[in-house]
């Protein structure tokens, strides 16, 4: 990892330990040209929070539609589906992108985020009552998902019944769309994503009909007035991606992070702040891209006009310039919350304050009911999935 030349995704160094790596990319060319990416990398905390902060400058639009990865036999089994993503919140700018906030974020008001606190931690205590007789297992897949795969199934509208199926779809198609993958891995990940879709279109349709207190319903209600139809099944997907995915990575991430620092259990009075500085530290998020939308000057080098940029999140949280001693794990860093591991600007994540709340809450539960809890002896390396965005553990073995 030390002597690599680039982000080459698909090596282990790119999500495990890009440090050394991105600590040169901001010393000594803080705006690079990915080879591997096919994108200007921005690296530094500075760059990265003004470019979210200046659309005009750096468009979202098509930003998350990473289809050019995909094959020529995967678009035309796609066909129009191969845009998806199009028209989803974090992939526009104004006006599209506040009038779709405006719709979504009903959702997530104060009282609304408050109102599943309860839940989760019920939801938490219910997956621990199950598998504490075992004395361990894997925190990622037995711990970790099910709670938060069942809170957003609830709050979405998603049947009981029906979360295995939702959360392997979903994983399926971040994969097809946000990871590389070689061709015939492609056709697989394509087929599951259209059946995903169609069971995203056929629950929107159920709720027309008979609508129920869940997202679904609310969002289908705006159709026709303030959103289409491809506009709710991608914000479903989206927020379904969010609560199958990106939330349970980053409590393993957290939970492997505390533990090696043998800082288990959390003080109850220290847990938010360890919610940020693990997020700053291990994010589940590396980053977002962008378009130049005009040629751009930084650091002496000259982005041109429809270039796709990478905002590193991921390097910004460890700049120097901002955080001292950035790859020391401070549970009481007092910055801890300047990382940008979910957004900045107009794009900070609309989810943010659930997330949030699921993380304290879960470290908490954890902490009461698995004081003993530790990384199990002999078990094989830690690993992280292959991504271009993401960092999330394959598995984490634990004995309590």
């Amino acid at each position: 990892m030390i002597t690599a030349e680039d982000f080459d995704v698909s090596a282990a160094w790119h999500v495990a330990a890009p440090y050394d790596f991105l600590r040169r990319l901001r010393d000594e060319r803080p705006v690079f040209h990915s080879e591997h990416l096919g994108a200007y990398v921005i690296s530094r905390h500075q760059d990265v929070r003004a470019a979210y902060g200046d659309p005009g400058r750096f468009s979202s639009e098509g930003s998350l539609t990473i289809s050019r990865s995909l094959a020529d036999e995967t678009r035309r089994m796609l066909g129009e589906h191969g845009s998806f993503l199009s028209s989803f919140v974090a992939n526009v700018d104004p006006p599209t992108h506040t009038r779709l906030r405006r719709s979504v974020s009903r959702a997530f008001t104060p009282r609304a985020v408050a109102a599943m606190e309860q839940r989760f931690r019920d939801l938490n205590e219910e997956v621990l009552d199950r598998v504490i007789p075992s004395g361990g297992g894997d925190l990622v897949a037995e711990i970790a998902h099910v709670p938060s795969v069942k809170l957003t199934a609830r709050f979405i509208g998603v049947p009981e019944e029906d979360e295995a199926f939702v959360k392997e779809h979903v994983k399926d198609w971040f994969q097809l769309f946000l990871s590389p993958q070689p061709p015939e891995r492609q056709l697989v990940l394509a087929t599951s994503f259209l059946t995903y879709l169609d069971y995203v279109d056929k629950l929107v349709a159920s709720r027309a009909a008979e609508p129920r207190d869940d997202f679904v319903s609310l969002m289908t209600s705006l159709i026709g007035t303030e959103l289409s139809h491809r506009e709710v099944v991608e914000l479903i997907s989206t927020i379904l991606l969010g609560g199958n995915d990106t939330v349970p990575n980053q409590l393993g991430n957290s939970v492997f992070r505390l533990l090696r620092e043998e800082i288990w259990p959390v003080p109850p009075e220290l847990v938010q702040n360890a919610v940020e500085e693990c997020m700053r530290i291990d994010g589940a998020s590396l980053g977002s891209f962008r378009y130049a939308a005009v040629d751009v000057e930084m650091h002496g080098v000259t982005i041109p006009e429809g270039s796709l940029c990478l905002l590193s999140t991921d390097s910004a949280a460890h700049d120097e310039r901002v955080f001292d001693e950035p790859d020391e794990f401070r549970i009481d860093r007092g910055n801890a919350d300047a990382h940008m591991t979910l957004g900045y600007g107009i794009h900070f994540c609309v989810g943010a304050a659930l997330g949030r709340l699921q993380l304290r809450t879960a470290l908490k539960v954890l902490g009461r009911r698995l004081p003993g809890l530790r990384l199990a002896s002999g078990g094989p390396p830690v690993t992280y999935r292959t991504s271009l965005v993401g960092r999330g553990l394959t598995a984490l073995n634990v004995e309590w």
